[in-house]
């Protein structure tokens, strides 16, 4: 039975031989196109989103491997008992259910996994679409939203650095960049100092008289977004990352970097993105934010998130520039983002006549 995700063929014959060439054994020549295509399908989705597609598909092999099924062909069957047991805790040997979002995402690993070896799993099969659905109907939950960092949040969280450490300049640059363009975690740490200069870069900044424009990779393409000067120098972000690239003296490359030999010295790898999440939970912590809660609450309540639904909570302009700066495709998007918003600024029950 075949039960690794990372070992997907791109030469010879078989499914997954190479995109479009499926069955059809390649002639050597070719080899350099071959790993110029894998090179795009890689390029097709991130990094962490590859990383969870293989953690999904070994979680799945691995569950086939114990029941004794096959894992190819797919069949509609075998997933629907996967899931099944994904819902009940029996999936692996923690026991623990997974919830209904972790499903749909172990789903849509399996189909992509399956497309990449020229198959297809029919995810609109009763055996699959009908217990889904089943399972979303006794196991679904509302979200869990994180808590919005405000601005009044945002700036006690900024006094808790040390502004005289080269770690404190660069987590108050990640803090404000990240805030004032409503940025993903994995956007902040995905830029550069300017175009092409690394492989693994999803954007890069340029710093003007009135502010810096933030070119951004995304899943729908490439988007703009601009970041102004604030007010003050205190808690203007492109001060303060003018300050960090500076004093951190990166000249090109990677825009927030490890910061090593006991805080003075810059390396040259890039952060990972749990790093901002780390970050945000950190000094909302030390700042105090939401002191009303216990400790426990506290800690689940920030993470990445908490800065672009600040942003969306804060910006007092129309929805549709929030919307643009978030890089949402529809304002119903982004009013999940906005945690103070007034929901009964349109009153229909009056509107009606009641």
């Amino acid at each position: 039975m075949q039960d690794d995700a990372s070992d997907l063929p791109v030469r010879g014959t078989g499914p997954g031989s190479a995109p479009g060439q499926e069955g059809t054994s390649l002639p050597v020549r070719l080899d350099r196109l071959v790993d110029r295509a894998r090179g795009y399908v890689e390029a097709a989705s991130s990094a962490n989103t590859r990383r969870a597609y293989a953690a999904d598909w070994k979680h799945f092999s691995g569950w086939c491997r114990r029941a004794g099924l096959e894992i190819l062909p797919p069949e509609p069957r075998v997933v629907g008992l996967y899931i099944t047991a994904c819902a009940s805790g029996t999936a692996d040997g923690r026991k623990k259910p997974n919830s209904v979002s972790t499903i749909e995402r172990r789903l849509s690993s399996l189909s992509w996994n399956y497309a990449q070896r020229g198959l297809a799993l029919d995810r609109k099969d009763r055996h699959i679409a009908t217990v889904l659905a089943g399972i979303r109907n006794t196991h679904a939950a509302p979200p869990r939203q994180k808590e919005a960092i405000l601005p009044e949040d945002l700036i006690a969280m900024l006094e808790t650095l040390d502004r005289g450490t080269l770690r404190g300049l660069r987590d108050r640059a990640m803090l404000l960049v990240g805030f004032a363009g409503g940025l993903r975690r994995s956007e902040i740490v995905g830029l550069d100092v300017g175009r092409d200069q690394t492989e693994d870069g999803r954007g890069w900044i340029e710093i003007l008289e009135k502010g810096m424009v933030v070119t951004l990779r995304g899943k729908t393409g490439w988007r703009e977004v601009e970041i102004g000067r604030g007010s003050s120098d205190a808690t203007c972000p492109v001060v303060a990352l003018q300050t960090w690239l500076t004093l951190a003296k990166i000249p090109a490359g990677p825009l927030f970097r490890r910061v090593t030999g006991k805080g003075k010295a810059v390396g040259p790898d890039r952060l990972c993105d749990q790093e901002v999440a780390k970050l945000v939970k950190r000094t909302a912590l030390a700042a105090g934010v939401r002191g009303d809660l216990s400790e426990a609450e506290r800690a689940l309540k920030f993470a990445g998130h908490s800065l672009r639904a600040g942003l969306a909570s804060s910006a007092e302009v129309d929805e549709r520039h929030v919307q643009k700066q978030l890089g949402h495709a529809s304002a119903e998007m982004t009013r999940r983002y906005q945690r103070r918003r007034d929901r009964f600024r349109v009153n229909l029950t009056k509107a009606a006549g009641l």
